[in-house]
């Protein structure tokens, strides 16, 4: 057992090596798991320290404003890229975002109308690794177009885990980051109705890493996801309210509305908002997971073990055959051998062939050298058969996801009942009876 320990310390390390190998790729391909937009950022004047008439003091804060109603469609093309032995899954994004915006309700913020310097409003858009854009953004504000540019920031707390820290930059006291994204100056009418309405449309040619998240921001969301990829997981705080998974790939659609969400339609310069609370989304997933799969075989290596050692037992205590501690020792070492062999090809191989290649190797060293033991052809082939249908158990409790604990359970209780039953007529203590007392 204590090389078991070691082994899965061995896949563990294998694991974080794969993962290193999967970050070191993405920062190349592009890291996009996410994409927070479009926000209309408003500027205006505010007069603080006004003692007298003489000392006016003048600052430019910023409104922010979510969309009325935000409708992305989406394609996402998966690209396998290998990494010496190991294979990463990204896509490539096709992203079509349209809706509406309201007239802006500077009221319900108090800001006076007087005080917005319209010129300078701009929709906004954060893109955690811009280098994973392929196309330049043309942004469509009604009638007018026009190509959303890098460099634009906004400074608030989204509340996220941003993956890099090169893109935050703390000012202030620290509770505000600047996040850096795109963006594109838009016309509003600074005398429009409440009734106004503005369309935007925009697409988002992107690169990024397994899986992509969106944020409802309209008071209105519409996502529709769809891809050729056959094993997504649908994740986040909402799950889709249609879809389908088949063996051409996945189609999923969510509708959001702004009562779902834990932040308002618009807020000034200072807030801290939770956005990435209600994020949801899809996952690539890889369809076998080697390193999981292996990990979960060790733990059962001591049912491996126990069982085979319990076989040579029974063969000494009833066959009276003597076994040395150094055949039982061999003996052990040719089973934990299995975990290597499974995770050194499993790296190479599926998994499934893998662990076939691996138990049939295990299974015909232990037999040849058992029969060099036993000196019995029948209890060799015994050996070799309850081998073999340990394996296939052990086999059939991994591919199991929902009822592996239950069937290990029930299977486990089987064994103990056959052990016990072999065993109860096995006399112990070779004829002596005890006087214990007399």
């Amino acid at each position: 057992m204590i090389p078991s320990q070691m082994i899965s310390s061995l896949v563990d390390e294998r694991q974080i090596r794969r993962d290193e190998a999967t970050v070191e790729v993405n920062s190349k391909w592009g890291d996009n798991k996410y994409v927070v937009g479009p926000i209309l950022v408003l500027p205006y004047k505010k007069i603080v320290n006004a003692t007298d008439k003489k000392n006016i003091v003048e600052v430019v804060e910023r409104a922010y404003f979510l969309p009325k109603s935000l409708n992305i469609d989406g394609e996402l093309k998966p690209q396998i890229l290998a990494r010496g032995i190991y294979s990463i899954i990204n896509y490539n994004g096709d992203l079509k975002f349209d809706g509406e915006y309201s007239q802006p309700d500077l009221e319900g913020l108090g800001i006076s109308p007087a005080s917005v310097i319209w010129k300078d409003a701009f929709v906004f858009a954060y893109i955690p690794d811009p280098k994973g854009l392929k196309e330049d953004i043309a942004f469509n504000w009604d009638s007018h177009k026009a190509k959303m540019d890098p460099g634009a920031s906004i400074a608030m707390n989204l509340g996220e885990d941003i993956p890099m820290e090169k893109e935050i930059t703390y000012i202030g006291d620290n509770s505000q980051k600047t996040y850096n994204g795109v963006g594109v100056k838009v016309a509003l009418d600074p005398a429009g109705a409440k009734d106004r309405n503005y369309k935007y449309s925009f697409n988002l040619n992107l690169n990024g890493s397994s899986e992509l998240n969106f944020i409802p921001l309209g008071d209105t969301t519409n996502v529709k996801v769809r891809s050729d990829w056959q094993t997504p997981s649908f994740d986040g705080a909402f799950l889709p309210s249609e879809r389908e998974v088949n063996d051409k790939g996945f189609s999923a659609n969510w509708k959001i509305l702004n009562f779902n969400r834990n932040f308002p339609s618009s807020w000034k310069e200072g807030a801290s908002l939770n956005f990435f609370e209600p994020k949801f989304g899809v996952k690539l997933m890889m369809p076998v997971d080697e390193y999981q799969k292996t990990s979960r075989s060790i733990k059962y290596s001591i049912l491996l073990i126990s069982l085979t050692f319990l076989i040579f037992f029974f063969v000494e205590v009833i066959e009276k055959r003597r076994i040395h501690p150094i055949q039982y020792t061999l003996v052990g070492l040719a089973l934990l051998l299995f975990f290597t062999l499974l995770l050194a090809i499993s790296e190479h191989l599926s998994f499934n062939l893998a662990y076939l290649i691996a138990s049939l190797a295990t299974i015909a060293m232990i037999t040849l050298y058992s029969k060099t033991i036993f000196k019995n052809l029948k209890l060799t082939l015994l050996q070799a058969g309850i081998l073999a249908m340990i394996y296939a158990f052990i086999f059939t409790i991994i591919q199991l996801q929902d009822y592996s604990l239950l069937m290990g359970s029930l299977g486990l209780f089987i064994i103990l009942a056959v052990v016990m039953y072999i065993s109860r007529k096995i006399d112990w203590y070779g004829g002596e009876e005890s006087e214990k007392g007399d």
